[in-house]
């Protein structure tokens, strides 16, 4: 974290650490703590949007950290204060909850518990992954939660991490039973689904 810190403020100006208010569990909005990976000021530029692909917001070394994960360490800190669970959905802004929770009725449950550094949306996708298919997995993951699977999405996350394929996220095309496939997950048996509606 040390070494991360230096880089990031000897590569663009603006603070090390960036916060920002997300939602946790029944909806309590918390201040998340995360590695800067764009350019200070960001959201002054477009106003609050989605990470997209070669996002010109995101820096050199932001674009290291999101494909690592690594931008995501500071957010231990809100694992320690109560705030968040190293594993369940990823907690969001405000702005898109409300946009999501009019557009998807099932998105609610998301906050039945508390919001994870890591998850299976996030294993299994990227930063730009669609919110349907975020959403879906999300709640494969509320409705099959178990220790078990928990150590499995750690595991997953370390593999993610350490290995460059396995970072940089899922081809577009791929449905979310082929991506479940993928990543050698018996939808059937891991899962008892295998879809759930949009």
């Amino acid at each position: 974290m040390f070494i991360i810190s230096i880089l990031i403020k000897a590569t663009s100006p603006g603070p090390v650490i960036y916060s920002q208010t997300r939602i946790t569990e029944n909806e309590r909005e918390f201040k998340v703590y995360k590695f800067r990976t764009m350019v200070k000021d960001a959201e002054k530029m477009t106003g609050p949007v989605l990470a997209t692909d070669n996002d010109p917001r995101i820096t050199k070394i932001g674009k290291i950290l999101r494909a690592t994960r690594l931008d995501e360490l500071p957010q231990l800190l809100n694992v320690l204060k109560g705030e968040r669970s190293f594993v369940g959905p990823r907690p969001e802004i405000p702005y898109f909850v409300r946009q999501f929770k009019e557009q998807y009725p099932t998105y609610r449950y998301r906050y039945n518990i508390k919001a994870g550094i890591t998850g299976l949306a996030q294993v299994l996708g990227k930063y730009t992954t669609d919110a349907d298919d975020k959403l879906r997995l999300d709640l494969i993951y509320i409705m099959n939660y178990s220790v078990w699977l928990d150590l499995k999405i750690l595991l997953l996350t370390l593999k993610i991490v350490l290995t460059k394929e396995a970072s940089s996220g899922i081809k577009g095309d791929m449905t979310l039973e082929e991506l479940l496939k993928s990543m050698d997950y018996n939808v059937y048996n891991e899962f008892g689904v295998t879809k759930l509606d949009r």
